[in-house]
């Protein structure tokens, strides 16, 4: 497993699991956690999930699946911009740890932007920090002006991750965002790097997939995975998908591969407004 280094020095996995929509069905959590069992098995430790998904369903069957593995996942969840206040980030925290069954988070994300002052936010965080119930923090949705405005404060360079929406039909990133975070040591973590299936059908992605003897996802999610200081966390909610989106670690493409799939999915030209799902 290709690994690459938050700001703190520590490594982790290129590849991980995304677990929105998780845990809102009992009749699938079996399968859901398998999935997460699977990922671990093949290296794919980063589980990511967030207080909001199912109302913290999905942080419970995360809790469940960690169980007996736990030291084996570098946890990754999120606070709500309304809860993001000192005091309610704190009582979040809490109450994500509770869900999740641990004492400790490995990564605690603010979901997006709010009307919270930041300074406010990072405040928590430290606390959090200095009580041992998280071990780094990030952000999710943020531009480049909300990445300044990050950096600019005390402590803001310690931020180890911005999540955001990035994948062949969603690229407008690559024209500011990416170069900002890449040129400060900040790895973009891509949520929804399949645009949840919708785009695998195109010809192009199909016949690329083809000559590889590969699926469209693979060959989508290894375009997503070429750039450096990306993490991808795709959703697969079964043992099936999991392994499959794994074999797109092996896939290399070539430049003429690249080129199709700029011709198709045109990279930005200018700047443009940050896209969330």
């Amino acid at each position: 497993m290709r690994e690459i280094l938050l700001p703190s020095g520590e490594a982790v996995p290129v590849l991980g699991i995304g677990t929105w929509g998780m845990g809102e069905q009992p009749g699938n959590a079996a399968r859901e956690t398998s999935a997460i069992h699977t990922a671990l098995d093949l290296g794919m430790s980063v589980v990511d999930t967030a207080e909001m998904y199912g109302n913290g369903s999905a942080e419970e069957l995360v809790g469940k699946a960690l169980a007996t593995r736990r030291n084996e996942a570098f946890l990754v969840t999120k606070v709500l911009p309304h809860h993001a206040t000192l005091r309610g980030t704190i009582a979040a925290c809490e109450g994500s740890l509770r869900r999740l069954g641990t004492d400790s988070i490995d990564l605690y994300l603010l979901h997006w932007r709010g009307n919270v002052p930041l300074a406010e936010t990072l405040e928590a965080f430290e606390h959090l920090q200095q009580d041992g119930k998280i071990r780094h923090w990030g952000v999710s949705n943020f531009d480049v002006a909300d990445m300044e405005e990050l950096l600019r404060l005390p402590g803001g360079r310690k931020a180890a991750t911005d999540q955001v929406l990035y994948n062949l039909t969603r690229r407008g990133i690559e024209f500011d965002l990416m170069p900002h975070c890449v040129g400060n040591g900040i790895p973009v973590m891509a949520y929804s790097p399949l645009e949840q299936g919708r785009m695998l059908n195109d010809p192009v992605l199909l016949r690329i997939a083809a000559e590889h003897g590969a699926s469209p996802a693979q060959i989508a999610l290894a375009w997503v995975l070429r750039q450096p200081l990306v993490i991808a966390i795709p959703k697969a909610s079964s043992p099936q998908h999991v392994q499959e989106v794994h074999r797109s670690l092996s896939i290399e493409l070539t430049p003429q591969d690249l080129a199709d799939l700029d011709s198709a999915y045109p990279p930005p030209t200018r700047k443009a407004m940050l896209e969330m799902i």
